[in-house]
């Protein structure tokens, strides 16, 4: 008498990725368009830098050399530190969401709500400037997503269990 019992069933069949609805589709598409915008934004502030150096000689023109480089590296770390963690933001929330992981709508939506405040701030500070509409446009890529994340179609997509294929219990395709 044979101890282990004939293996009877086949193999389970793979379940095939779920795709996301055109909603959560659209809404990764303007957040890798976020990360792009970011990326610029991080190019021309570094690319600024020389006018900061002009700021610090200007503002105190007793600063000797190497306090003005240390002020300029100061201002170059955290333009590039800020600068990578948002691009990082963005290319993680785009694929958290396209995985339809439904803490990333949630926490995509408190990185808007977050970026909206920067940019009141910023605009508060020192009125609308020109650097001020890389931000706005960063901000209205944001928006977008937001709005196609929250769309019925996508709360399906994020609120159904993983498993079968399909956009959610009504098996929206």
């Amino acid at each position: 008498m044979d101890p282990f019992p004939p293996f009877s069933g086949g193999l389970p069949e793979p379940s095939a990725p779920r795709v996301p609805p055109p909603s959560v589709q659209t809404a990764v598409k303007l957040m890798y368009a976020g990360a792009a915008l970011s990326a610029i934004s991080l190019v021309i502030g570094l690319a600024s830098l020389s006018s900061v150096r002009h700021s610090i000689e200007v503002a105190d023109p007793t600063a000797s050399a190497s306090a003005v480089n240390a002020g300029v590296d100061a201002i170059t770390a955290i333009v590039v530190i800020i600068g990578l963690i948002g691009l990082a933001l963005w290319l993680w929330m785009a694929r958290a969401n396209r995985a339809g992981k439904s803490w990333a709508r949630i926490t995509g939506t408190v990185f808007w709500g977050l970026d909206t405040l920067s940019l009141l701030a910023s605009i508060s500070a020192h009125g609308a400037a020109a650097s001020d509409f890389l931000g706005l446009l960063v901000w209205l890529a944001g928006l977008g997503a937001v709005i196609f994340l929250w769309k019925r179609e996508s709360s399906a997509y994020f609120t159904s269990p993983a498993g079968p294929p399909g956009y959610g219990p009504a098996g929206y395709r």
